[in-house]
């Protein structure tokens, strides 16, 4: 039995995936075209963090639990007003996922293959998180489970193909909450339930060799 991606609740939409891979800027795109909330996961760290992993130390799970706790509270102060949201986290694991899980959050994974993220970062500048971090990251990293509610883009598309693609997923949950005032209609949560899997994958069409 699968979670439907769908609820009642305002969504927000945690937008995890390893360093490097844009959750920043989909992010960025979401929360302007969906007109909610955001917060950027990474300015919550404690300074502590910041300065592990600058040194090139990745953080173990005591490290993360406060920043997991910040990113909790953000996320629960939204639903229980209401309000939609969009905010960055690598949530690699599920038990750190389960830390976030609340009625009404959606996980977006962006994926990517190592080299593809890996070339990313080595020409990303001004972040604090090493490249030299990235295999730690993959090491450590547990796919969205069936009973997750979540939706998977592959990181091979623009960033505005991405945000297209996640908004084409949230269906009705994109138009019902478009604002953050904005009050659900008399809708069944029937009608807002996506009847596929938790983990929507979506992927790039394979290129025309045509084209």
């Amino acid at each position: 039995m699968t979670a439907p991606l769908a609820s009642t609740q305002p969504p927000v939409l945690v937008v995890m995936g390893v360093s490097g891979s844009g959750k920043s800027t989909v992010a960025g795109l979401l929360a302007g075209r969906l007109g909610w909330d955001l917060e950027e996961g990474d300015l919550l760290h404690p300074a502590e963090n910041v300065a592990k992993m600058a040194a090139g130390h990745p953080l173990d799970d005591e490290d993360r639990r406060p920043w997991l706790d910040t990113v909790a509270s953000w996320i629960f102060e939204h639903v229980l007003a209401g309000r939609p949201g969009v905010i960055t986290c690598s949530a690699l694991k599920r038990r750190y996922r389960d830390v976030l899980r609340a009625e009404g959050v959606i996980f977006v994974h962006l994926r990517g293959s190592r080299s593809q993220i890996g070339d990313r970062m080595l020409s990303r500048v001004g972040h604090f998180m090493p490249s030299t971090l990235l295999d730690s990251q993959f090491d450590s990293f547990e796919p969205l489970g069936e009973d997750e509610r979540g939706i998977v883009v592959d990181v091979d598309q623009k960033p505005a193909a991405l945000a297209d693609a996640i908004i084409a997923r949230l269906g009705p949950l994109a138009s019902v909450w478009s604002a953050p005032e904005s009050s659900p209609p008399d809708q069944s949560v029937a009608d807002l339930t996506e009847p596929e899997s938790a983990a929507l994958d979506v992927t790039r069409p394979e290129p025309d060799p045509a084209g």
